[in-house]
């Protein structure tokens, strides 16, 4: 005799993907008493709810699930990506707009990079971007202190093991000489921790500024620093194949109010 699976979704999950709190947080609320379903409170997270069912948190309902949405951001030098830093430093999420939704970074940026960092409402839409089988390619302008020449960068071109680390064959162009530095465009699929940087390190190499300016099919074109731009839900559509009118897995950090700097010299 066969089981039909329960119909629904785990009430942690519907309410991670209303852009209260994420799964982890949502179970926590669940166990302190503060979720009811249908005017009852419930203790555990092992219960299924549908779209019939009236789930509120602290006394309110649960908004519908915003449709995916997508932001180019240009990041700052000097900000960390993430939600919070141990070290007190300030975050992406201390600069963004006061009127933007709740939203988590697509990738990083680390603390000294600048340039085009995506943003999303949607964790489905988030962890898709992210995938290696996207295969998207990151390319970066980028700053370097010397003289490096067109066969300098051949070992990159080639593919390196850095610290045990492969690192797979970048597309270096060598740009220009200006005075002590050097400007040259790297293009990557991969986006490992510092890629670049410690690429640039093991054929002795300093990289003193790095600027993405672009993410698969979208461009940091003339995006001011500390700059937000949406993305349009057709383009959303004809860029990654999906419907943009229906949400994904929605999980986020708040942002809060943004301090414009001025762009990097």
């Amino acid at each position: 005799m066969s089981t039909k699976p329960p119909q629904g979704d785990r009430i942690a999950k519907v309410i991670a993907r209303a852009g209260i709190a994420s799964r982890r947080e949502a179970e926590r609320m669940i166990e302190a008493g503060r979720v009811t379903v249908n005017g009852r409170k419930i203790d555990r997270a092992a219960l299924n709810v549908t779209d019939k069912d009236r789930v509120a948190v602290d006394g309110r309902l649960l908004n519908a699930p915003e449709p995916a949405r997508l932001w180019l951001y240009h990041k700052p030098a000097g900000l960390v990506t993430t939600n919070r830093d141990e070290q007190g430093r300030t975050t992406i999420y201390d600069e963004l707009p006061e009127d933007l939704p709740r939203v988590m970074s697509v990738g990083r940026l680390d603390l000294n990079s600048e340039g085009l960092l995506l943003l999303t409402n949607d964790g489905g839409l988030k962890r898709k971007l992210e995938l290696p089988a996207t295969g998207w390619l990151r390319k970066y302008r980028v700053r370097i202190k010397g003289r490096p020449t067109d066969d300098t960068f051949a070992p990159l071109r080639k593919g390196l093991v850095v610290d045990g680390e492969r690192f797979q064959p970048m597309t270096v162009t060598l740009d220009r000489q200006t005075g002590a530095n050097a400007w040259a465009t790297v293009s990557i699929r991969e986006g490992k921790n510092r890629e670049v940087r410690r690429a640039m390190e093991a054929v002795g190499l300093t990289v003193n500024r790095l600027i993405r300016v672009s993410y698969g099919p979208f461009q940091l074109g003339q995006l001011k620093p500390g700059a937000v731009e949406e993305i349009r839900p057709r383009v959303l559509r004809d860029q990654l194949g999906l419907d943009a009118e229906k949400p994904q897995d929605t999980k986020a950090a708040r942002p809060k109010p943004q301090r414009r700097r001025r762009p990097p010299s």
